[in-house]
């Protein structure tokens, strides 16, 4: 086992990697289900606008406004089991993923109602939710090159004057 005092690699010391900084819950479930509602918002235009009726622009709210709530649901159920379940293992990892997208996701199986259903969506979206924070959440993945260092490798570089490196005669 370590020494809490010893240095690693990155220069942070052991005590320092093992401190878990609280997350708030409510206040990042509510931020996240706006967001999310927003996003159903814009879902509910599509649905609208691609659907045949004769309720106008209003339509987004009264057909299909429904999608807006779920939207704002799930991702208010996903940030707060994450949160919830991160700040009672005082852990930040895949698993607290895993649990938020498993409520999310059982929250969509609800809404078809049908508990298998509800399960499945639980088991993918958590899996899928869990497989993207495993990988770094990221979509293209963790890359140990800084944006600095992308910078100077796209950018051309000017050859250097042989002429003018030589002392002349």
């Amino acid at each position: 086992m370590a020494d809490a005092n010893e240095a690693h690699p990155n220069g942070a010391s052991a005590t320092e990697l093992l401190t878990y900084d609280p997350k708030p819950s409510l206040r990042y479930a509510s931020a996240v289900g706006l967001q999310a509602a927003g996003v159903g918002a814009l879902v509910s235009a599509v649905q609208n606008a691609l659907g045949s009726h004769n309720k106008g622009a209003a339509g987004v709210f009264t057909r299909s406004g429904g999608t807006i709530g779920l939207f704002a649901a799930m991702g208010a159920a996903f940030a707060f089991t994450e949160s919830v379940v991160a700040n009672n293992r005082q852990k930040d990892d895949a698993l607290n993923g895993v649990a938020g997208g498993c409520a999310a996701g059982f929250l969509a199986g609800i809404r078809a109602r049908s508990l298998p259903t509800a399960l499945a969506s639980c088991a993918v979206l958590g899996a899928a939710v869990g497989t993207f924070d495993y990988g770094g959440k990221a979509i293209a993945g963790s890359s140990p090159e800084t944006q600095e260092e992308r910078r100077k490798r796209f950018f051309k570089h000017p050859q250097p004057n042989p002429l003018g490196a030589q002392s002349q005669e």
